[in-house]
């Protein structure tokens, strides 16, 4: 037999190594993808290649059976399944009969109005990658609601409940750890198990399940029915996304040229014949709302009679019949399949269609040899799209059974391009069953039209349902997971996750003569390109030093205050949402402060905002979609003349126009407000915080964000680049530490500053605007772009920019130290001024040409 991989493995040089079944459980195939080329294409699984289905589901439950052994009776009657769509919830269904006791509940890209989330997460290498979770009981997730099932009482402390997740494979291991991350803070518990056909872990990645354990203090075990890993040669991707392209271009050559159409089965197309299975009423059409063991019970009995109906329309002639599921429609048709099988003659398989796009070679040495190309049928809320059918054409099927749940059954089902005509040249008969799409008995309402007024609770809703209100809860995009440490930024994993775009590859430094030349004639945006990253010398370094000990308990006493006020007027578990990536310092020790002071956890997340262009709207729909909008707290370092505070509170109102999601709150809390731009602060002071004295080596080695349209697309984040090769100068680690070092000293100071500004009036003066406009005109610039007020932003323009001169409060002493050094280093004069609201400012040179630098690049004084 030629292994269904060689001819990936032949030409990309892909290895699969592991034990001795794992080539018969898995073959390979390609796909455009930009992150991981290869598929792993299971044999048992019942997605891409036809399978008998006592196969498929004997795989899950097995597996189920496994887990009850290592739970034991007691833990097994206290579990819960979640398996992940879309390829894994026919799986995750198996494996929670394989349980026996368990209730089920599958992730889903379908949201349903009326029904709210219970939480969602994100598949960084799927081609759809956001999931969203929709139980009915909303104690499913918690554990209490195992005290309803039959199978024995509750555990008595929910944490006991053992939550098993359910994949098809386990990798890197990054989706499933993401999720009991995520799932962990809302419903912590002891244990968690996690199931797969496949654990095809890399050596590097197999430590990282007892790291990840201890750092949630829970059990985490793993139960495979393989194990292995594959070997990928340097410059995979790149060659993979080569082939793909050339493979598509020669077919699409071969087809242009008249290659002949695929050919008839027996005779010409038959109609589509409706099957009309009288599905069990109550019974839940999977898992997307949860399945219980009563559910379960009610369709093992309903099972024989629904195949009976289905055989009694297929013809006698019929020696080999596939059913096909509906992308997460995965269990309800493989239980068909198996009672099919316990009843025919002939020769039954089983697969689903699928949304993800993969390559189809019609080689015996390539696991997709044939596919199907139809358009979406089910309305998806992330808009249409192509859906495809894998080796179903040329594999000789008599009939087709199409199980489909009644949101599918739409004209497009039956449309001349539609999954119904694609079928009929391939096959002699195809056969349609609907199974009702389940709506949970709350949601009902919230359907429109007059025929969901005598539907009755856990009702089944009968095909066509009717359209949902104008009003309907949207799907968000499919964006990625956030980046996180140690993969993105030197940051842990937990301190921040960056809803970026890592652009790390992409060349984007410029030479800060030319970019300032280009920025202000107009013939680019700053946000297009970067500056190139400021080396700092040894006595600059030291300076940062001396200026981090002596300021450590003045951030940490601003860190504390500001965090005490969010905590006492956002709520206790807000959602900090720091500025990339100035703010992402201070969102970490915000964090830390929390935690140290009240043992809370907060969710921290980076997002860019950008002048002129906003704030990343793509991240504040992942935010939307992953948590309570009015819980976000905007986060940043210092407020200059306030230009960011007025960008973001026009950025959200246009947001909440356009997008229809409402509740974010614009207001932005920061260490120092000097400005007097916010009512959320540590202080008002305009001194030294030490993080803006570097740039990426005390911000997680991470570059200010990019947007540039040739590299951030509509549905992408803002981009960012990690500076990896820099990692003997960061100092990041070393920042956080020295001030939360701090915390316990400052704490009764802190209680004082807290008490003291929730009863003071906060209210923003904008003292610093008009000292801004003040001093533009006076120096004849007339652009308050070019005046950046306060030490953080005098720092940036010395950093980044190329500067005219610093004006520096007459008096100020070592908070100013840095600034006198950079100065120095860059030939630029520094002025010493009387009623100054600030330490200093910053001033741009105006109209700026590159002639107002000398040869050696440093910045003239304007005659």
């Amino acid at each position: 037999m030629v292994w269904s991989g060689s001819w990936v493995a032949e030409r990309l040089g892909v290895e699969l190594v592991g034990d001795a079944e794992l080539r018969e459980l898995l073959g390979l195939a390609l796909r455009r993808n930009p992150k991981r080329a290869h598929l792993l294409v299971s044999h048992v699984l019942g997605k891409h290649v036809p399978q008998y289905p006592s196969v498929v589901y004997g795989a899950g439950f097995q597996l189920g059976r496994r887990v009850r052994e290592l739970l034991g009776e007691a833990g097994a009657r206290h579990a819960v399944v979640l398996g992940y769509a879309e390829t894994a919830t026919g799986l995750g269904h198996a494996v929670a009969d394989g349980l026996g006791t368990a209730p089920y509940l599958h992730s889903t890209r379908r949201p349903v109005a009326g029904v709210a989330r219970a939480g969602g997460f994100e598949e960084s290498h799927s081609h759809a990658t956001s999931h969203l979770l929709l139980p009915e009981d909303p104690d499913l997730l918690t554990g209490d609601a195992t005290a309803s099932y039959p199978a024995g009482p509750a555990a008595a402390d929910s944490a006991d409940a053992v939550l098993v997740l359910v994949d098809d494979e386990f990798s890197t291991g990054n989706t499933v750890l993401n999720t009991i991350r995520a799932l962990h803070e809302r419903y912590p518990r002891n244990r968690y198990v996690i199931v797969a056909l496949a654990d095809m872990r890399s050596p590097a990645d197999r430590g990282r399940l007892a790291e990840f354990a201890a750092e949630i203090g829970a059990r985490v075990d793993l139960v495979a029915r393989n194990a292995g890993t594959v070997r990928l040669p340097d410059g995979v991707l790149e060659k993979g996304q080569a082939l793909v392209a050339a493979e598509e271009a020669a077919q699409d050559l071969a087809q242009s040229a008249g290659a002949a159409a695929p050919q008839t089965a027996s005779g010409a197309p038959r109609p589509c014949t409706r099957v009309d299975l009288r599905w069990p009423a109550g019974v839940p059409d999977g898992g997307r709302h949860g399945f219980t063991p009563e559910h379960r019970a009610t369709l093992e009995a309903a099972l024989p009679a629904m195949a009976d109906r289905i055989a009694a329309e297929l013809d006698d002639t019929a020696r080999r019949v596939l059913v096909l599921g509906f992308e997460e429609l995965m269990y309800a048709p493989l239980r068909l399949g198996t009672a099919l099988e316990d009843r025919l003659d002939a020769e039954v398989r089983y697969s689903t269609t699928t949304r993800s796009p993969v390559l189809a070679v019609d080689d015996p040495g390539y696991a997709i040899r044939t596919r199907l190309v139809f358009p979406a049928h089910d309305d998806p809320a992330d808009g249409p799209g192509a859906r495809y059918a894998y080796n179903v054409a040329g594999a000789g099927f008599d009939a087709v059974v199409a199980v489909v749940d009644s949101t599918a059954d739409t004209p497009g089902l039956h449309a001349p391009d539609g999954l119904l005509a694609r079928l009929a040249p391939h096959t002699a008969q195809v056969l349609l069953a609907v199974v009702p799409s389940y709506i949970p008995a709350d949601a009902i309402p919230a359907m429109s039209g007059p025929s969901t007024a005598s539907v009755p609770s856990t009702a089944s809703v009968p095909s066509p349902v009717p359209s949902p209100s104008p009003d309907r809860q949207e799907e968000p995009r499919m964006l990625p997971e956030p980046l996180r440490g140690p993969a993105f930024s030197s940051y842990a994993p937990d301190e921040v996750g960056w809803l970026l775009q890592d652009l790390s590859d992409t060349e984007l430094e410029a030479p800060t003569e030319e970019r300032e030349e280009a920025i202000q004639s107009g013939g680019a945006h700053y946000a297009e390109s970067l500056p190139v990253e400021y080396q700092p010398s040894d006595q600059y370094q030291d300076l940062f030093k001396a200026a981090l000990d002596l300021s450590a308990a003045r951030i940490a006493r601003a860190v504390g205050a500001v965090t005490e006020t969010v905590l006492a007027e956002r709520g206790p578990r807000p959602v900090l949402v720091s500025l990339a990536r100035a703010g992402t310092p201070v969102g970490v020790l915000m964090r830390r402060w929390a935690r140290h002071r009240h043992g809370v956890d907060l969710s921290h997340y980076a997002v860019s905002i950008v002048r002129g262009r906003g704030i990343d709207a793509n991240a504040l729909r992942w935010l939307a979609a992953h948590h309570n909008p009015a819980d976000v707290v905007f986060v940043d370092g210092w407020t200059g003349k306030g230009a960011i505070t007025r960008e973001l509170a026009a950025a959200i109102a246009e947001f909440e126009e356009t997008d229809g999601t409402e509740g974010f709150n614009p207001e932005i809390a920061v260490l120092a407000d000097p400005g007097g731009c916010v009512r959320t602060y540590g202080t008002r002071e305009d001194f030294l915080i030490p993080s803006a004295c570097l740039n990426s080596t005390v911000s997680g080695l991470i570059s200010r964000t990019v947007l540039r349209s040739d590299l951030v697309g509509p549905d992408d984040f803002h981009g960012a680049k990690f500076y990896r090769e820099l990692a003997g100068s960061d100092v990041s680690g070393h920042f956080l530490d020295t001030v939360a070092d701090r915390f316990g000293e400052v704490a009764d100071a802190v209680d004082a500053d807290a008490k003291e500004l929730l009863t003071a009036d906060r209210a923003p003066t904008w003292e610093g605007w008009a000292a801004v406009e003040r001093i533009s005109e006076e120096y004849g610039i007339h652009d308050v772009n070019l005046v950046k007020p306060g030490v953080g932003e005098t720092t940036r323009v010395l950093l980044r920019r190329v500067p005219w001169k610093i004006l520096a409060k007459r008096g100020a002493g070592a908070d100013l130290e840095h600034i006198r050094l950079l100065a120095e280093q860059r030939g630029v004069p520094v002025e010493e001024v009387d009623d100054l609201p600030y330490t200093c400012v910053g001033l741009i040179h105006p109209k700026y040409t590159r002639g107002a630098t000398g040869a050696d690049g440093k910045a003239v004084e304007s005659k």
